[in-house]
């Protein structure tokens, strides 16, 4: 061997390695002499160990490639196979004794332990908060002190809010959050699965008799429908009990029978409202009773009526003005401010989370207005000869279609504009048929589902103003749809409530009925449909026959997936009442004898 070879690689060996013990002294002082030392070199050096094994290869073998010249893989590899197999104490002599020395000083170097660095607890949690589910599971598996960082239950029960999991409680309710987590997402896949294959039960609400259901509208579980005989009446489908009370209007009768037609009805978390015919308004909390605690006069027929989903806000517009009533704080109902528009009122939508002053989205023929509380009525968008069709509105945002007309055909489109810049952010669609109905409010961000006349349900993404999924769901045109993370349910013209999966593209199972399907509300474990007649008076005489007229009334079906059952082999109302009950059903049913005798 080359005398000034083996001095240059000596040199070059010592300098690395004092700068390697010097670091790791300055990091832990003591760490040298308490652990022992590894007997094998470790793969993770990396290139840093295979150049140096490959130096001293050369160096040995006495190549004529210069001492700074970089070895092959081949030669690389041949050098660590003759670094694992034991040393030869023949022709090498002090070169193999040095190679030693290398490998055990690499060892050495990489004894400093990387998951001993000692953090402050508070900032190990704020650091893993950044985590998911699958991270903190394989951090859990790291050691101990990572085990019981990634299992703390401050972490869990920030997953569990951020997926949408009881997010009414605290963290002082449940012990172990890891565990209500894990509980929580095997119910959601339970669900799903159950809403692929439509397993659950179903439930025909029960109508009034000798009414035509004129209105139904639900919130969170609980639905309130609206009849021509002047009848409201509620049912909480949440614990099954479908003898639900009547709310009372207090109207004063001057015979049986002849109470107006209810118009609208909305409900939310604690109120009730009902809109009639001859312009009257009720108000109910559901948390008092069944008698009104408002009622209000308009002096012509209710048009539109509008109710916040949180809070206390009423929005009716009648003739050519718009009224907001909310009560004070004593809790008396006022009429808080009033608005005059030119054209009268289609559509009427409440801007959830405004804070103190309420705001109202009002759509009169072409006009779409911006009506804030204490203020005057805005012009939000104004384009002669286009109609609106249809209205959505979220915190920060109001969507609806329009109707092209004129001589210069634009095609029908949605337009999407800020609430707060007061400007058309997008311009959605151009479909041949109408836009007849549009829910922003309950889709994902950045997504919104529309149905249309052409029997079309569109999925348009906000961020490219493009259509990301179009389907051919009904026959007469979509009445009725809302979407959430993937599934779609629609409802159309003829009566049909169709399912989708839109990522699969699709459909996963369809019911039909009678009537045009006129409301459709669902969450993770519940569907609510409702099937209004286009008339309203039953084209017979004979109106004691609950079974041949039940369908000329009106449909409003609940669905619950998280019973553990096929939907069409639920049990019957009648099967569920007690034994005690005064109701009776008759479903048309008819027994068969044979005529032998055994």
């Amino acid at each position: 061997m080359d005398d000034r070879s083996l001095e240059e690689f000596r040199r070059r060996w010592q300098e690395e390695l004092a700068q390697a013990q010097a670091l790791r002294k300055r990091r832990r002082p003591e760490a040298a002499e308490r652990r022992p030392r590894r007997p094998e070199v470790n793969p993770g050096r990396g290139e840093q160990a295979w150049g140096y094994l490959a130096l001293a290869k050369g160096l040995l073998e006495g190549a004529g490639r210069p001492p700074g010249a970089r070895a092959t893989r081949a030669e690389r590899s041949d050098a660590a196979s003759r670094s694992r197999s034991p040393p030869s104490r023949e022709g090498a002599g002090g070169g193999e004794a040095l190679v030693e020395q290398l490998i055990r000083d690499l060892n050495e170097m990489d004894d400093v332990p990387f998951f001993d660095v000692q953090l402050p607890y508070e900032l190990a949690i704020n650091i893993f908060q950044y985590l998911g589910r699958k991270e903190l599971g394989r951090c859990a598996q790291v050691s101990k002190t990572w085990k019981v960082i990634a299992e703390d239950e401050v972490l869990w029960y920030r997953l569990c809010q951020q997926e949408g999991h009881l997010l009414e409680s605290s963290i002082s309710d449940y012990s172990c959050w890891k565990l209500v987590f894990q509980e929580c997402r095997a119910r959601e896949h339970m669900l799903r699965t159950n809403w692929k294959n439509r397993k659950g039960a179903v439930s025909e609400l029960e109508p009034v008799p000798d009414a035509v259901l004129c209105d139904v509208h639900s919130h969170d579980g609980v639905v309130v429908a609206g009849y021509t005989s002047g009848d409201v009446r509620v049912w909480d489908t949440r614990t099954w009990d479908y003898v639900a009370p009547f709310l009372e209007s207090e109207f004063e009768e001057d015979e049986p029978g002849m109470q107006p037609y209810v118009s609208f009805v909305r409900i939310n978390s604690s109120l009730a409202v009902a809109a009639y015919e001859d312009g009257f308004l009720n108000i109910w909390d559901l948390r008092t009773g069944r008698y009104p605690i408002h009622r209000f006069e308009h002096d012509a027929r209710i048009q539109a009526l509008a109710l916040s989903r949180k809070g206390a806000t009423v929005a009716t517009a009648s003739a050519f003005g718009v009224i907001m009533l909310y009560p004070n704080e004593e809790g008396y109902w006022q009429m808080a401010t009033e608005f005059e528009v030119q054209k009268l009122v289609d559509y009427l939508e409440i801007v959830p989370d405004t804070g103190r002053f309420p705001v109202a989205i009002a759509a009169a023929g072409d006009l779409v207005y911006l009506l804030k509380a204490e203020d005057s009525a805005r012009t939000l968008h104004y384009v002669y000869g286009q109609p609106v069709t249809c209205l959505d509105v979220s915190a920060n945002q109001v969507a609806f279609g329009v109707k092209s007309l004129g001589w210069v055909y634009e095609g029908n489109k949605i337009l999407v504009y800020s609430l707060e810049a007061e400007r058309c952010l997008s311009k959605l669609g151009n479909a041949l048929g109408d836009f007849t109905c549009v829910n922003l409010r309950d889709s994902p961000p950045s997504l919104m589902v529309s149905g249309n006349m052409d029997r079309r349900v569109r999925i348009h993404d906000l961020r490219t103003d493009k259509i990301a999924l179009s389907l051919s769901a009904h026959q007469l045109g979509v009445s009725a749809v809302q979407m959430d993370d993937w599934k779609i349910v629609s409802g159309g013209e003829e009566g049909l409530v169709s399912v989708w999966d839109y990522r699969m593209n699709q459909k996963l199972w369809e019911v039909h009925s009678r009537h045009p399907v006129r409301h459709i509300s669902f969450n993770s474990h519940s569907l609510i449909t409702a099937n209004v007649p286009c008339e309203r008076v039953v084209r017979n005489a004979d109106l004691d026959n609950s079974a041949t007229h039940r369908r000329h009334r009106g449909l409003i079906h609940a669905y619950a997936f998280a019973v553990d059952q096929l939907a069409f082999q639920s049990t019957l109302p009648i099967c569920r009442l007690a034994c005690g009950a005064m109701s009776s059903h008759n479903y048309n049913l008819a027994l068969a004898f044979s005529d032998s005798t055994a």
